[in-house]
């Protein structure tokens, strides 16, 4: 499923237009992203946990050429899938 039919899905579900399913959808979102830009993470119950991991820095490998290369510190968005959607999957 993609964001048009997801987009579908949530206009069907609650009898409204796409747009303001649409509207819906990306408040969510934007939610999300403030949760983890501002609490570095974001539960939804029964659904799952998104939060932002550190990656250390690491050696790596460039395909073309073999060469090793140093890959940068970062961060990363996971997500811990909760209870009631693993039983649902």
């Amino acid at each position: 499923m993609n964001k048009g039919q997801l987009v579908e899905f949530v206009a069907a579900e609650l009898m409204t237009s796409r747009l303001q399913a649409s509207r819906m959808l990306e408040a969510v979102l934007h939610g999300i992203r403030q949760g983890l830009r501002e609490e570095n993470s974001v539960t939804i119950s029964g659904f799952g946990t998104f939060e932002v991991r550190a990656r250390k820095a690491r050696l790596g490998r460039n395909p073309h050429t073999g060469e090793a290369i140093e890959i940068a510190e970062g961060r990363r968005v996971g997500f811990r899938v909760g209870k009631n959607l693993k039983q649902s999957v």
